[in-house]
């Protein structure tokens, strides 16, 4: 549990999505307004809010797609997925800035934050109960619902290794090309990968050193410099 906590870090960076209700300032035609979401989908500039964690300078935010769900009047419903830092808030306003007439965000609710969606929630109150089951009453049934492997929280691209490759990468030897069994197709250099065992089960996290071909045409060489190391030694020694 403790160490499966440090890969909350990586879900910082993951992309989110959001359910948000923007009240525009006037009413407006509803074609202006889906034009101007067409122009606000892509590659956005954001100037972050003057209340933000985050160094207030101007940056580039993708916006993967829009949903408008409803427009009632001067009330505008719609699903929003991002990249993480975007703020959402400063988008309504700047969207009322280019329509010309101002706007600003109502409600906001996030549905999605990489692998996870809604399905997902649970309540605190019955995380408490399912604790207390499993505290008291030696009941595994309910908190195992409820908590979910660490593997369901890896939105990175994946390569599996032999288990000949696991002990030294407990150990935080970087990955060397022999060792992998396995890779997704679409790794670039840089990229943050997880690195799991052949029964799909996490080993650590690191940075690609290759693109997918190039690990697939050399026969040596480090393919991931190790940065986290998640499972613990001696399970495959």
């Amino acid at each position: 549990m403790e160490r499966a906590t440090r890969i909350v870090e990586y879900l910082l960076h993951a992309g989110k999505e959001y359910i948000a209700l923007m009240h525009i300032h006037k009413e407006m035609p509803e074609i202006s307004i889906r034009d101007m979401f067409e122009k606000y989908t892509g590659k956005i500039r954001q100037l972050p809010p003057i209340r933000s964690s985050v160094r207030r300078k101007m940056r580039s935010r993708n916006i993967y797609y829009i949903e408008v769900l409803e427009i009632d009047e001067k009330d505008v419903l719609f699903k929003v997925g991002c990249e993480a830092g975007t703020y959402v808030r400063k988008y309504c306003h700047d969207f009322g800035q280019s329509l010309g007439c101002g706007a600003h965000m109502a409600e906001l609710r996030r549905t999605k934050a990489g692998p996870f969606n809604e399905s997902t929630l649970v309540t605190l109150h019955d995380l408490a109960d399912a604790y207390w089951y499993y505290k008291n009453e030696k009941n595994e049934k309910l908190i195992r619902k409820i908590i979910q492997p660490i593997e369901s929280a890896l939105f990175m691209p994946k390569i599996w290794v032999n288990d000949s490759a696991v002990e030294p990468l407990c150990h935080g030897t970087n990955l060397m090309i022999p060792g992998i069994v396995k890779f997704n197709s679409k790794i670039n250099k840089d990229d943050t990968v997880a690195v799991l065992t052949l029964k799909d089960e996490l080993v650590c996290l690191g940075k690609s050193l290759m693109t997918c071909e190039e690990i697939k045409k050399e026969k040596k060489g480090i393919a991931v410099n190790v940065n986290k190391v998640f499972m613990l030694p001696g399970i495959y020694k």
